[in-house]
């Protein structure tokens, strides 16, 4: 079956204008205009025209009152609860450092490490002079760095174990009802 049927070949598409050299896709697509919106009440009573409404005359109305939906949180992903986790763990960490540094820097002020250091000089050594203190700003913030990492993988630890446990109980009684709501 070649050749008959008599069909009419499809006309040739015409070849594509040349563009101009400082043409951008910006140019090509279709254009829109906006025009401000019209006053609730105003398109209520349908009068009024476009050209009377200005963007200086309209004014934020709501005769209405806002939007509610009342949403329920299923499930928290535990992976994204320890990304979380570790972020606040960190930023905990340097706050707990920096109290750390401002509580021993004021108790330094005062001279209680001071008082400290002599009296354990006294109560270990008697007359001989040890060649260390007791406290000292390195031991003071190595121990205050070790505690502080123990807490930050802990509290990451438990922000994930708490996305799982919240998962089983949302999966039992429904979750978290939450009603989100447009601004007045």
């Amino acid at each position: 079956m070649s050749g008959g049927g008599g069909g009419a070949e499809p006309a040739p598409e015409p070849a594509p204008e040349p563009e101009p050299e400082n043409s951008t896709l910006l140019d090509e697509g279709p254009t829109a205009f906006l025009e401000p919106p019209a006053r609730y009440d105003e398109q209520r009573a349908g009068s009024g025209s476009a050209a009377d409404n200005s963007w200086s005359s309209v004014r934020a109305v709501r005769n209405r009152p806002p939007r509610q939906a009342a949403l329920q949180l299923r499930r928290l992903d535990p992976w994204s609860a320890l990304k979380l986790g570790l972020v606040l763990a960190v930023v905990l960490f340097f706050i707990w450092l920096v109290a750390v540094g401002v509580l021993y820097g004021a108790l330094d002020g005062m001279g209680v490490w001071d008082r400290l250091n002599g009296t354990y000089a006294d109560l270990v050594s008697g007359d001989t002079p040890t060649g260390s203190p007791l406290i000292s700003a390195g031991r003071v913030f190595g121990f205050a760095a070790v505690i502080g990492a123990i807490n930050s993988l802990l509290f990451a630890v438990a922000v994930t174990v708490g996305a799982f446990v919240y998962n089983v109980s949302a999966d039992l009684v429904g979750g978290i009802e939450v009603t989100l709501s447009e601004r007045d």
